[in-house]
């Protein structure tokens, strides 16, 4: 007799201990995954502090990291830890952070590409992300020094090292080089 696997909610995955390893929540199941290398800790955090920097100059809203979970899906619940977030005052309000994964969807994600990130599992999660409702997901790729934009209604684009990367609609006035996330 076959024995089937149980399901677990994002609540539940939530209310999980540490387990001192970097972990997703995917359709139910909890995957994990290898930690990130140097670069992908680099570029993770410089793009936190370009994007922190404009929107707290500005008292826009929040720019969470370090692979705060997403909820992207529901039934069976699919939690993404994204590498950099932003949540406008609008979505997430001021004031205390409410604790565990909340109902609220970040206008953008920034994802870094890691070395061993394979672009079909890239693809899969920038379209949960979008379907999610996120309006903009960068990947950002270190090897190559550039960025792919995706967004809902539009073809995805790439940058090169030396264009601009700008957030109309999003972060009016957002205007970084592609280049200086991996410098």
């Amino acid at each position: 007799m076959a024995t089937v696997e149980a399901l677990i909610t994002a609540e539940e995955f939530g209310r999980r201990p540490d387990p001192g390893c970097p972990e997703e929540l995917v359709r139910g199941r909890i995957v994990t995954m290898p930690p990130p290398d140097r670069m992908h800790g680099f570029v993770c955090n410089k793009a936190g502090r370009i994007l922190g920097n404009f929107v707290e100059e500005r008292n826009l809203g929040r720019v969470m990291s370090n692979d705060s979970g997403v909820i992207t899906e529901r039934d069976p619940d699919t939690v993404r830890g994204a590498d950099v977030a932003y949540y406008s005052f609008a979505r997430l309000p001021k004031g205390p952070l409410p604790p565990g994964y909340g109902p609220e969807v970040p206008e953008l994600v920034i994802e870094v590409r890691s070395a061993g990130d394979r672009w079909p599992e890239i693809h899969e999660k920038v379209a949960e992300y979008l379907n999610g409702g996120v309006l903009v997901v960068v990947v950002l790729d270190p090897k190559r020094q550039n960025a792919y934009v995706f967004g809902a209604d539009e073809p995805p684009r790439t940058l090169e090292s030396d264009n601009d990367l700008l957030m109309p609609g999003i972060l009016e006035g957002f205007r970084v080089r592609v280049g200086r996330f991996f410098e």
